[in-house]
């Protein structure tokens, strides 16, 4: 079945919209700012909404406005009204267990900790959703980190780490055309094969 919702998950509000827990919020901003859309305030659906119409219909992009571990109020409702199955919906969030620049795509699993999934699962009834996990690192990972992990996701992630997390993000906008039109393995395919390093240009001669 072709994505009928894309969510975004994040918390609101400018205290947090740099922070690596909003991940998912930079994805469907930049997926809406590609489609020239703008995501408008929903009360019934707790949620800045737009709509994507494509060769199958609408698709909706979410971005709760409630707090991260209320996200599913918002996935729960406007699935809900537009008659959404678990397995049209993808949702793109922050993954502590993939390196700044790390994507992966799954269907179903667990939570593993993540409070937005957690939520999501709970409130749909079932983990058989789509997730698009953004790599944003783990304090684990940095020599003698002692943060810990509520902390580190609360806190904007280092300039170089955010270049990372960016072109990825760019990485994950260019395969929707694939998903959009019901061709996940393609877009699977592309997205978890490591981009190739730029070749160095070969020098010219003086003349």
């Amino acid at each position: 079945m072709p994505i009928k919702l894309i969510v975004g998950l994040g918390n609101p509000g400018k205290k947090y919209e740099s922070t690596r827990h909003n991940a998912g919020f930079w994805l469907v901003e930049r997926l809406a700012a590609q489609h020239r859309l703008t995501l408008r305030k929903e009360a019934k659906f707790h949620a800045l909404v737009a709509r994507l119409e494509t060769a199958s219909g609408n698709t909706w992009l979410l971005m709760p406005q409630t707090w991260m571990n209320e996200s599913g109020a918002a996935v729960g409702a406007l699935a809900q009204f537009h008659k959404i199955a678990a397995d049209e919906i993808l949702v793109a969030h922050d993954e502590l267990d993939l390196p700044p620049g790390g994507v992966k795509i799954k269907q179903g699993g667990g939570h593993a900790g993540h409070n937005g999934l957690r939520d999501i699962i709970a409130k749909l009834g079932t983990p058989d959703f789509w997730r698009m996990r953004i790599g944003i690192g783990h304090p684990r990972d940095i020599a003698a980190s002692e943060q810990e992990v509520v902390d580190f996701v609360l806190h904007p992630p280092r300039k170089e780490e955010r270049e990372m997390i960016d072109a990825v993000i760019d990485r994950c906008v260019a395969v929707f055309d694939q998903i959009l039109a019901d061709n996940m393995a393609a877009a699977m395919h592309k997205l978890h094969t490591k981009p190739k390093p730029p070749s160095p240009e070969t020098p010219t001669k003086a003349e």
